[in-house]
């Protein structure tokens, strides 16, 4: 039953489960009691057949009842609850001790995994119960009307109140935002004072201040409130978080009582900053949800970054918080998205000068008071708890129980159910509460998954073969004995030696279809009757394939996980008779001879297509790989003319024509640049081929030596000719640029007439010639 039942959700690890059955009776047991919460164990020698798995013990009780077995001989832990304290409510809070609005408080779970188990869980708010009310306001520039009303309020406050309960305390804090750029101006003089010029009571900047601890004098909080003075900063968001943070860390500052409602009514009139602001101001150091507070500021304002509205949410949950968001009309949307992040929290709209900021907080504590929501923190993994209100209109069951319009002094009740889906190591502890209450539940929960068989007290049993002892129904063997029965004597030997042989390629011991004794699989038996076989349990005849519902289609046995057919039969579940006319081509063969007929069709070799296996589609075409075959078997040239019989034997017919038929031919290029044209076919078979090849071959025309010859020598002495044409005209153009300028000089010239006298050196008369 149980492998049944793992089978389709863990596949073929299921049988890893009679491997762990054998190796751990305890955790035989775990994973029966865990698998279903109504599955049940024999705990009885004997209870198994040869050859049957110990996993035959864990079953349903009718299952069980049905093979033979007694009530008595039943293993089927139930849950136990026990409840450890459980005082009972107070009526009001004025009494001596801590009042009491929970019960029980505290209860011990053993529960048994999947197998949920249901209590009740009682609430009532007393009446007068302590409230703790810390006003944190907000002392930027815009909130200066504000503060001016806060002032005349105080003892409004206190009445209003004193009409919630008579130990009523408020405290008193305030903030505005971290003292760096962007922030706030870092001006020396403009941090002394950040507001405007014509403001004479302004407070240096600042982030967060404690200005009073909780308190019942209302002198004090009116003389305290009415020293405070307006500041300012740079940008339109505050720094909320930081203030809310640290109001709900420093709870011995801040003055928080043990039993006590707790409330912050934040006033404001702008946005918040949050986690990764910071690195605006280059603050990269992310908030650690302490408490850093020094002379009443908060120390860590410049230093840490913005908390998160999670971390927020998370501290105000831990510490019982109940927040109340008094927020101008313009800022309403904002914090009413911020409060659907946090449990327990409420907003209402302050006027401009905030005047009407006692009604809002009486309004916001009714509304709170009037909702019970009950939810648990941090549980232990795979333990889930639900929660059923038992009130009017309490909705359904959910992780949370919700009641609404709750009275002082009404009883409300809810259903907690808690399940543990897997067995837990230990024993584990979680609270249940309603939220911004004190009181709270303590868990305790435990599973019950170990062996609680009444098991004989002999240490050496006799249906143990004398060596060993029985727990739950199965032996559990002294040191150096093995086997269902202790009947296999390990000596000297290691087990897992012995182990290791019972294992197939180092997989799981006997494929997990049997009992490792010896070193030898003893194959386990089946529902239908038969057993697992093989060196490892590997074989088995009830797993092959099937066609129309039938083991090998009826027509063969199943070896192995392997169907044997009939002769007339095959397929691999034996659904097709043995035929082939569906695969013969027109020709007569059998796939083209290029594949096999199975179940009357054709399984083609990888490219080949069906229905004959004729065309290879990815194939490369004949033309291209058969060319140089062609050029040698026609030709006798090429690289293969030398072994031309044997290397291009797959052509096995071939024939040399005047003309080939009609069509686009293949063609190749030989050794001497020819054209060959030939026609080739595929015969039956994979590389089997017949050809025709045209016996004239188109080869290019020689080039004539002598013509070329001739017109290189004629080209060459045409160039020659045409340079010195060329320098002639450039020589012939420059003398008659020559020419014409000495003719230009000459007409320029002017002529006059030149007396010589020439002396006779002999004495004689002087010569004189015009």
């Amino acid at each position: 039953f149980l492998l049944n039942y793992l089978t389709p959700l863990l596949g073929a690890s299921t049988m890893h489960l009679a491997v762990y059955v054998k190796q751990c009776m305890q955790t035989e047991l775990r994973i029966c009691m865990k698998v279903l919460s109504h599955s049940m164990w024999v705990g009885v020698l004997n209870f198994t057949k040869p050859g049957e798995q110990e996993a035959a013990r864990c079953d349903t009780r009718a299952q069980l009842e049905e093979r033979g077995c007694m009530g008595k001989d039943i293993v089927s832990p139930l849950n136990i609850l026990t409840v450890t304290k459980n005082t009972a409510l107070s009526t009001n809070a004025f009494v001596k001790d801590e009042p009491i609005q929970l019960r029980p408080q505290e209860v011990n779970l053993k529960l048994r995994p999947g197998l949920p188990r249901t209590f009740k869980l009682d609430f009532r708010r007393v009446e007068g119960y302590p409230v703790d009310l810390y006003y944190l306001m907000d002392l930027s520039y815009s909130m200066e009307d504000d503060l001016r009303s806060i002032k005349t309020l105080g003892n409004e406050l206190f009445k209003a109140l004193q009409g919630i309960t008579k130990q009523g305390r408020i405290g008193f804090g305030s903030f505005v935002d971290k003292t760096v750029l962007p922030f706030t101006n870092t001006n020396p003089e403009k941090l002394k004072k950040p507001c405007e010029e014509k403001e004479l009571f302004c407070q240096p900047a600042f982030g967060y201040r404690h200005v009073l601890s909780m308190t019942e004098n209302k002198a004090d909080f009116n003389r305290e409130v009415d020293k405070q003075r307006i500041s300012g900063n740079l940008d339109s968001p505050e720094g909320t978080l930081d203030a809310i943070m640290q109001a709900a860390v420093c709870g011995d500052r801040i003055g928080w009582r043990n039993s006590s409602t707790r409330l912050i009514v934040l006033t404001t009139d702008d946005g918040f900053h949050m986690a990764g602001d910071g690195k605006l101001a280059g603050i990269l150091e992310p908030n650690d949800e302490r408490c850093y507070m020094d002379n009443k500021l908060y120390t860590k304002s410049n230093d840490m970054d913005y908390p998160s509205v999670g971390q927020v949410a998370s501290q105000l949950e831990k510490n019982n918080i109940q927040p109340i968001f008094a927020v101008t009309k313009n800022m309403e949307n904002v914090y009413r998205e911020l409060s659907r992040m946090i449990p327990k929290s409420e907003v209402g709209v302050l006027s401009e000068d905030s005047k009407n900021v006692v009604e809002l907080i009486q309004a916001a504590y009714n509304r709170l008071s009037s909702k019970v929501t009950v939810t648990h923190d941090a549980l232990p993994d795979n333990v889930r708890v639900t929660y059923t209100p038992l009130c009017p209109g309490g909705g359904p069951a959910g992780d949370k129980g919700v009641c609404d319009n709750v009275k002082v002094g009404d009883l409300v009740s809810f259903n907690v159910t808690v399940t543990a889906d897997e067995c837990i190591d230990r024993e584990r502890s979680f609270l249940i509460g309603p939220l911004g209450i004190k009181d709270k539940l303590k868990v305790s929960l435990s599973t019950r998954c170990e062996c609680e068989c009444d098991d004989p007290k002999e240490e050496n049993h006799k249906d143990c073969d004398g060596k060993g002892k029985v727990k739950c129904g199965m032996c559990s063997c002294n040191a150096g004995f093995v086997g269902q029965k202790c009947e296999c004597a390990i000596g000297e030997k290691d087990e897992s030696s012995l182990r290791a042989a019972c294992r197939k390629d180092n997989g799981t011991e006997c494929e997990g279809r049997g009992d490792c004794v010896c070193g030898i699989c003893q194959c386990y038996a089946q529902q239908g009757g038969s057993t697992y076989y093989g060196t490892h349990c590997e074989c088995e005849n009830e797993s092959c394939e099937k066609f129309q519902n039938k083991l090998c289609g009826g027509n063969g046995k199943c070896r192995c996980k392997i169907c044997e057919c009939n002769p007339e039969y095959e397929g691999t579940a034996c659904q097709c008779k043995k035929s082939d006319e569906q695969c013969r081509t027109p020709s007569g063969s059998v796939c083209s001879g290029r594949g096999t007929c199975q179940c009357n069709q054709c399984k083609c070799i990888e490219g080949y297509q069906r229905p004959y296996c004729l065309t290879c589609p990815a194939c490369q075409t004949p033309c291209i790989t058969k060319g140089k075959c062609i050029e040698c078997l026609g030709f006798q040239t090429g690289p293969f003319s030398k072994n031309c019989s044997q290397t291009c034997k797959s052509i096995n017919e071939f024939e040399m024509v005047e003309t080939l038929p009609p069509g686009k031919p293949c063609d190749v290029r030989d050794v001497e640049n020819c054209r060959v044209f030939f026609i080739i076919k595929q015969l039956d078979g994979e590389d089997n081929y017949s050809a025709q090849i045209l016996k004239t071959r188109e080869c290019p025309e020689l080039p004539n030596i002598y013509a070329i010859i001739g017109g290189s020598i004629a080209g060459v002495a045409l160039i020659g000719l045409l340079i010195l044409l060329i320098i002639k005209a450039i020589l012939y153009m420059r003398d008659v640029k020559e020419f014409r300028r000495f003719e230009n000089e000459q007409k320029k010239g002017k002529w006059s007439p030149v007396t010589v006298s020439i002396s006779n050196p002999f004495g004689e008369g002087d010569c004189k010639y015009a």
